[in-house]
């Protein structure tokens, strides 16, 4: 599908134009967020659990591995120090939080997915890395070791052993760290245990690409999708908060935990937004269940009943 990084009539001179002049005033919120420190060292693997980092930086255990994505936890998601800085309360988990990884999933190289700093302070803990084509370039200059890297195209799978299946799958977005965009891949994964499908959404704007997946892998137990910093101007790339429904609807998703919120402004909405506009919608859909923890709260991958509280309110 033609995915272009602006909507028509739209390019970066009018975008920037905006930012500048016109900002929503709710950007950020005024007070620290709510959010739980739940202690990941203390938890045992055989326990099914996801923890929400903020954003799109989440960790789980899945049939007794360690799986972290997108980890970004040096307080920007920017090349500069604090230069587009976390949210008060967001960014409660550092590195020495984080246990010894089995698998380290990255979906695409822009800075608030692929954090310099904090793959460097995470290197003695991880064990493999798995990562769309060209993006292992990044990481092997920042110390990962080809033994320790996988690189895959769409489509392609990866037996992670013999019961956990990793399969790469198409994204609507683009990639690029400093001026240069495209050198490498963006993609999202499906991790499929005997009992249990999980869909990994990285980036991505809505399209035909989801009933595909669906029809492909589907159903899943639980999808994470982005659903934060979108924007009429750039609509291609990033969902609005009811196509974020949509495609789980298209994935045959039985819960759905939306991300890419809450923690960094990216974009020119209010910052509850996008949760308060996917919660409304999901009012309507009661066969899509929402996830909607705080940050560091426990979600029980085999429990789809669990109930949350509207936080962001």
């Amino acid at each position: 599908m033609p995915t272009p990084a602006f909507t028509e009539g739209y390019n970066m001179a009018k975008v920037m134009r905006e930012w500048l002049f016109d900002r929503e005033p709710k950007r950020n919120p005024t007070q620290t967020l709510p959010y739980v420190k739940t202690d990941l060292h203390a938890l045992k693997r055989e326990e099914e659990v996801l923890v929400w980092f903020g954003h799109s930086s989440y960790y789980f255990q899945l049939n007794g591995l360690r799986f972290l994505v997108d980890p970004v936890l040096s307080g920007s998601a920017s090349p500069f120090a604090k230069g587009i800085p976390a949210f008060e309360g967001s960014d409660i988990y550092k590195a020495a939080d984080i246990p010894n990884i089995d698998v380290l999933l990255v979906t695409h190289d822009h800075y608030d997915h692929l954090d310099y700093p904090t793959i460097r302070a995470l290197l003695p803990k991880i064990n493999r890395v798995v990562c769309g084509l060209g993006v292992g370039a990044h990481l092997q200059r920042w110390g990962v070791s080809a033994e320790q890297l996988h690189e895959l195209d769409w489509h392609e799978s990866l037996k992670i052993n013999n019961d956990i299946m990793l399969s790469a799958i198409p994204t609507r977005h683009f990639s690029g760290r400093s001026l240069k965009r495209n050198s490498t891949l963006w993609l999202g994964f499906v991790v499929e245990t005997p009992g249990y499908k999980l869909l990994v959404g990285g980036d991505s704007g809505y399209g035909e690409h989801f009933k595909q997946i669906g029809a492909q892998h589907g159903p899943f137990d639980l999808v994470l999708l982005e659903n934060g910093q979108y924007d009429r101007k750039w609509k291609y790339i990033h969902m609005q908060p009811e196509e974020v429904l949509q495609a789980a609807q298209d994935l045959r998703a039985k819960r759905l935990l939306p991300v890419h919120s809450a923690k960094f402004a990216l974009a020119n909405h209010p910052w509850d937004e996008p949760l308060r506009r996917i919660y409304t919608a999901a009012q309507q859909h009661p066969e899509v269940l929402l996830a909607t923890p705080k940050i560091g709260e426990i979600l029980q991958l085999q429990q789809p009943a669990q109930a949350y509280e509207a936080w962001w309110q």
